[in-house]
């Protein structure tokens, strides 16, 4: 399994959102390059950022700040938050040098879309976030949800060819309170898709609990930021 620690963007700024609220947003550093780079010294294998201005929005808000990250480091870099036309998944994965981008409202919207970006990139770099919201796939940085319940939309993926997913339970996402690990046994008894746990991880056991149950990987979020888990220790532990 891999640990993949996340950078969240707002304003250039590295935050964290509680429950994937907007307005309940707190600010760790206005470098978040460094941070990357801390996580790089860390042992960390790959990093997630996440550009929440451009889930909002849908525009590339947090460009040259996502820039910056990609510069400072030597691992690979997958990059979510408002990637919606073939230009903005062109500009991360050619001009930027991001490894591999995550669709999340636009695979949900236009599958002709995700289609044309698995056939010009193939699956290692186009993965597929499934936000959930009360067991349905939630859209638009998590402000609308659809009525299309999760593991029906796993289906359509796989069928399409996705093999890679990061799958968030949006009331765990901040909250410190351990990722819904239910969730994640039903898409595992369900798919062969390869998923990221995503959201409510609030220490090391956590994180072997994922490693154990066999998962391809976990997101660390909250709980290093809060000083509630030794990086260090738990990549080396499970990697």
């Amino acid at each position: 399994m891999i640990v993949i620690p996340a950078i969240d963007l707002k304003d250039g700024e590295a935050v964290r959102l509680y429950k994937g609220d907007y307005g309940q947003k707190t600010v760790y550093s206005s470098r978040p390059e460094e941070i990357a780079k801390g996580f790089e010294r860390m042992g960390a294998k790959y990093l997630h950022v996440v550009d929440l201005d451009g889930a909002k929005d849908a525009q590339a808000t947090n460009k040259e700040t996502i820039k910056r990250i990609r510069d400072a480091i030597a691992i690979p870099m997958e990059l979510g938050g408002g990637i919606r036309d073939m230009a903005t998944v062109k500009m991360y994965l050619e001009e930027i040098g991001i490894d591999r981008v995550i669709l999340g409202t636009a695979a949900l919207r236009d599958r002709d879309f995700l289609v044309a970006a698995l056939n010009a990139y193939g699956p290692d770099r186009i993965v597929v976030g499934v936000d959930i919201k009360d067991g349905y796939v939630s859209t638009s940085g998590w402000l609308e949800t659809s009525q299309i319940y999760y593991l029906d939309f796993i289906d359509e993926l796989v069928e399409l060819g996705v093999t890679t997913i990061v799958c968030t339970d949006i009331s765990k996402d901040g909250t410190l309170t351990g990722p819904s690990m239910p969730v994640y046994a039903a898409i595992h008894a369900h798919s062969p898709i390869n998923f990221v746990v995503s959201g409510g991880v609030k220490d090391a056991q956590d994180v072997y609990d994922v490693n154990d149950a066999g998962y391809y990987g976990c997101i660390v979020g909250k709980a290093f930021y809060e000083g509630r888990i030794d990086l260090k220790e738990v990549i080396a532990n499970v990697g």
